[in-house]
């Protein structure tokens, strides 16, 4: 028997490089199940057609279910309430449900059966991970992100994070339902957007910048042409006139690789009335910073920080590591000139998403700095009016502008 579970690994092996080669369907349904399975009794039919009928059927169900299926995964994958997967080792397995982490119920019985799992989910793609490449980080067909971990890099055996993907991205009134915000916030926001004002979306890890920054993509009025960039793609905008790019690793070689700095600069040749980039953090700030303050205006962004002022502090460290020997005063210029609004948000101790504190962009002699004009405390919004009233101004004739476009549109379209 160990002969016979020997020779089903090596064609398990066959099959997960023909995939990575482009010559396996990737599991997407029956069909490709059935491609599978195809595949798999050709394999068998060709490599040990010697052994009985019986004993090739054997062979063909073992590769089959080697080579198909997540294992304990499938149950949390179906699982519509389950935001991502987090698996450390075999034998943990953790899950974030509406927000808050819990150990889930299941476990592989080994560091094989795992890495099994690990390889079906990555060879469709054309990715591996090895002793040689041991972290991988890609985007699966339905949008879902993954990332590996595996040894001598990490210590608790192989680890993979799931990230589930939402088919259909979150509006603004999504997030009052929610209570990520309240309906006057929502109604500021949403006339910032409108408005053209550069807004920086910032947060910790987890705490929900990219569902508010794809909420707030939706406000933008639908003439106008956006066009988005990502590591991996994860906004999704109700927009017709939208450009989606996404970034690209290395290969094995070390070649290929696409940054999100040079998806930046590109986006400028591509004419985008808006740009929504949807992590910065890299050089590419200072690429952000440039669109900004070159007539690119009203794009919008995030960045890890915890409050307001870190995120301007932490864009300007960012766009001095692009080393193009720009002094750090005209880097906080350049940010003074470039951005309008921080949103900050943070998710709290019982897992819920909140926007905390939404501040204006001033200058003052040192060179930049946030004035809040919207606090979460103790429950309780507080706001205060914008400074000298520059935003309330442009907010204001942002609406003005709307509503005679809306009615010179009822005013010339044909009686029915």
């Amino acid at each position: 028997m160990e002969a016979f579970d020997q020779l089903a690994e090596a064609l398990r092996a066959r099959l997960i490089e023909s995939a990575r080669e482009g010559g396996t369907a990737r599991n997407g349904g029956d069909a490709g199940e059935q491609d599978v399975a195809e595949q798999v009794r050709a394999l068998v039919e060709s490599e040990a057609g010697a052994l009985g009928a019986a004993a090739r059927e054997r062979l063909c169900d073992r590769v089959l279910r080697l080579a198909t299926g997540l294992g304990p995964l499938e149950a949390l994958l179906d699982d519509p309430a389950i935001d991502e997967v987090m698996v450390n080792g075999p034998a943990s397995v953790y899950v974030e449900r509406r927000g808050r982490i819990e150990r889930a119920a299941v476990a592989f019985e080994s560091e094989a059966e795992l890495m099994h799992a690990i390889e079906r989910i990555l060879a469709p793609l054309g990715r591996r991970v090895d002793e040689a490449s041991p972290l991988c980080d890609a985007r699966l067909a339905d949008g879902s992100r993954v990332n590996v971990v595996i040894a001598p890099l990490s210590l608790e055996g192989p680890c993979m994070t799931i990230r589930r993907f939402r088919p259909r991205g979150f509006s603004v009134d999504d997030l009052v339902g929610n209570g990520t915000l309240d309906a006057a916030l929502a109604g500021f926001l949403s006339g910032c957007v409108r408005a053209r004002l550069a807004i920086l979306v910032s947060g910790g890890t987890g705490s929900g910048k990219t569902t508010t920054l794809n909420a707030l993509s939706g406000e933008i009025p639908r003439g106008e042409r956006i066009v988005t960039i990502e590591d991996a793609a994860e906004l999704r905008l109700r927009q017709r006139h939208v450009v989606r790019l996404e970034a690209r690793p290395p290969n094995l070689e070390g070649r290929g690789e696409v940054t999100i700095r040079q998806l930046v600069r590109n986006a400028l040749r591509m004419r985008p009335d808006r740009i929504v980039v949807g992590e910065v953090r890299g050089a590419e700030a200072l690429d952000m910073l440039m669109a900004l303050n070159t007539g690119h205006e009203g794009s919008l962004t995030t960045v890890h920080a915890n409050s307001p002022e870190d995120a301007l502090r932490r864009i300007e460290t960012l766009a001095l590591t692009a080393g193009v020997g720009l002094p750090h005063t005209a880097v906080r210029d350049q940010v003074a000139s470039a951005l309008d609004v921080v949103v900050h948000q943070a998710r709290t101790v019982r897992g819920e998403r909140r926007i905390e504190a939404v501040a204006e962009v001033v200058r003052v002699a040192g060179g930049t700095a946030t004035r809040e004009l919207y606090r979460l405390q103790g429950g309780r919004p507080r706001w205060r009016a914008p400074l000298g009233g520059g935003l309330a101004r442009r907010i204001a004739e942002s609406s003005d502008a709307a509503n005679d476009a809306e009615g010179s549109n009822r005013t010339e379209a044909p009686d029915e």
